[in-house]
């Protein structure tokens, strides 16, 4: 990184505002999964145990401006206390008198986590005046939070108008890291695979990657507009009509690197809000029948995407190979989680670009078997789409 790090700046007796992502599921008040919150443990440690005197925002859901108690950012003190085993002050408001009094009189080591910060709707319009007031509460400034470094809002661009340093915590280290060396500096062979409903989602992707990568395999409701134009019956199956040219001239543009499912499953019934599939039947992509509809890839095609991938020393993977939030349609999904997880045990690096990529893994019980989860969905689409991110653009230069 050619940006300020957390590292990099003299800490004793500072305030540090820091941007985290503690936009985490809420029950009946309560957290249910603290992974943000843990994600951003290494950066406050580091900053507290150097002298800082640390201030916390977030935003969390989306309470468009409104004050909405059940997306409170409050629950995350209790979290954060049994993580650290000290005391996390909080306060109801990220703005205002009472916000800069309790900033002014935080001591050394100490945490001070702030209200929601979109219950102002300044802060996604990125409003220069609110940037303004939240950067009167700290003397240095860290960006921790990689899931919003794709917006430009007043906490991860327009406060950093006002602050002379800004640098990146060890978490927007990381993802930079993984991500950036994926696209820059991968050790060869580099597979992508990419899944998820649509192709209109992917198309910069898959743009971007095609120069960089040995392979790129498609899985998921997206593949299906990829055999219309390759003129094969899809029946029932995901379609996105005004896409089919598209995906011919990605076909021709990819050639042989561009690698499409031989087999599906298909079923005749399916409603997904219902979680209800019909009984499932396994046909090639050029069998699928015109009353049934592809739900989930074969296992002929798991068996060569397995192959693939255990050959790769570089793996990017984003979107699930079917519809995976049913556990019938899911076997191709966690089929090639359960490969990304034998890979890096055979030395590859594999990442996985958030989302429901990431859910997938952890379903699958390998979170902790693959080198890096991305915590940003949107932001490691964009990453990978080759677009520059705001929140890290935004950051001091070394």
């Amino acid at each position: 990184m050619d940006k300020l790090t957390v590292e990099d700046l003299d800490l004793e007796g500072k305030r540090v505002l820091m941007r985290v992502d503690f936009n985490v599921p809420l029950e009946r008040g309560r957290v249910v999964n603290d992974k943000r919150i843990r994600a951003a443990l290494p950066t406050i440690n580091y900053i507290t145990n150097h002298g800082g005197k640390l201030i916390l925002m977030s935003h969390l859901g989306r309470p468009k401006g409104q004050r909405v108690p059940e997306m409170s950012l409050e629950p995350c003190v209790t979290v954060l206390n049994a993580l650290l085993g000290r005391k996390t002050k909080f306060v109801d408001d990220c703005i205002g008198t009472d916000v800069n009094s309790a900033a002014e009189f935080l001591g050394k080591g100490e945490i001070l986590l702030l209200e929601n910060l979109r219950y102002h709707q300044q802060e996604t319009e990125n409003d220069p005046d609110f940037a303004a007031q939240l950067a009167t509460l700290g003397d240095v400034y860290v960006n921790d939070a990689f899931g919003t470094a794709h917006r430009a809002h007043a906490s991860t661009e327009g406060v950093t108008h006002y602050i002379d340093q800004c640098a990146a915590g060890y978490l927007l280290m990381k993802e930079i890291a993984y991500l950036g060396g994926a696209l820059q500096k991968p050790d060869k062979p580099f597979a992508a695979i990419l899944g998820g409903a649509k192709i209109s989602g992917k198309i910069d992707i898959i743009s971007n990657l095609l120069p960089r990568v040995d392979t790129i395999i498609i899985g998921g409701g997206m593949a299906y507009t990829f055999f219309k134009a390759q003129g094969k019956e899809i029946g029932k199956s995901l379609l996105e009509e005004d896409k089919i040219q598209l995906a011919k001239e990605l076909l021709t543009k990819g050639g042989d690197k561009l690698i499409l499912p031989v087999d599906c499953m298909v079923s005749d019934t399916f409603d997904f809000d219902a979680r209800q599939v019909g009984a499932l039947r396994t046909v090639a992509t050029d069998a699928i029948l015109p009353d049934t509809c592809g739900l989930d890839i074969g296992p002929q095609s798991i068996k060569k995407f397995r192959s693939i991938i255990s050959t790769a020393k570089t793996i990017v993977w984003n979107g699930p190979m079917g519809v995976f939030e049913i556990e019938d349609t899911a076997r191709g999904t966690f089929a090639i989680a359960n490969a990304l997880a034998d890979a890096t045990a055979n030395g590859a690096t594999t990442i996985i670009g958030g989302g429901d990529s990431a859910s997938a893994v952890d379903r699958a019980g390998v979170t902790d078997k693959v080198s890096h989860v991305s915590t940003g969905g949107g932001a490691s689409l964009e990453f990978m789409e080759g677009k520059v991110l705001p929140g890290v653009a935004a950051l001091s230069d070394r």
